[in-house]
């Protein structure tokens, strides 16, 4: 019965379903694990690289963690590596033109809100389909402190302490849940984050040719001088 009503992305099936945004989340489903987690003193994002072809030029193929500015981090097991890329440079100009008119850095959740009210879009016209990707965001701003959202291709987003997305999404959830604790420090969200991925890659063991760690730290100076650390391994 799905085949008559996935064919346009704004038919709705007896059911209530949008098919053609299920299969976008499902294209996000077979690529690397990526998970962020939420401490009290900063915010560890990690994410599983696929070596599809030992002749990549690794460097720019296999990026998965971004930055958007200064203060803001994303990370994408995409499925379709173009969507993600085009979300990416809207988030980036978001930011810049929100910075230019006001002269202050975006909130977190404003900047997500935005590109999720593109993706949205994508949903809900004729001719469109949706973005093949999911993202975590990472960050920090004045007024809520550091903050994890993520969000899917159907625009739907939500503030997170601990979440996971991509390949084996549902076993590092069931981890992250049970091993996850409030006031939880950068150092122990760094062990997590190594434990889930270890856990739910492909390969039996880990190490930095599979996985990449962004371990970023926030010391106040003052309101508006923060020193950024970042730590690749």
């Amino acid at each position: 019965m799905a085949r008559r009503y996935d064919a346009r992305t704004t038919i709705f099936s007896p059911e209530g379903r949008l098919y053609q945004v299920e299969y976008a989340m499902e294209a996000i489903s077979h690529a690397g694990t990526a998970l962020g987690i939420l401490a009290s003193d900063g915010i560890v994002i990690a994410a599983e690289k696929k070596v599809t072809s030992k002749l990549l030029e690794q460097t720019t193929t296999s990026e998965k963690i971004y930055l958007l500015n200064e203060y803001k981090f994303l990370t994408s097991p995409y499925g379709i590596t173009a969507d993600a890329n085009y979300l990416i440079n809207y988030s980036r100009r978001a930011a810049q033109e929100y910075l230019y008119t006001y002269g202050e850095d975006i909130p977190v959740e404003q900047l997500v809100q935005r590109l999720c009210d593109l993706k949205q879009g994508y949903t809900q016209y004729g001719g469109l389909r949706p973005f093949g990707v999911s993202f975590i965001y990472a960050g920090h701003d004045s007024h809520y402190g550091f903050q994890l959202y993520h969000s899917d291709p159907s625009g739907n987003y939500g503030g997170w302490k601990a979440t996971c997305i991509g390949a084996n999404n549902a076993s590092a959830q069931s981890l992250l849940k049970q091993d996850y604790k409030d006031e939880i420090t950068l150092k122990e969200a760094r062990e997590l984050a190594a434990k889930v991925l270890s856990k739910t890659m492909d390969s039996t063991t880990l190490s930095s040719e599979k996985c990449i760690y962004c371990f970023k730290t926030f010391i106040y100076f003052s309101k508006r001088q923060i020193l950024n650390l970042t730590l690749f391994i």
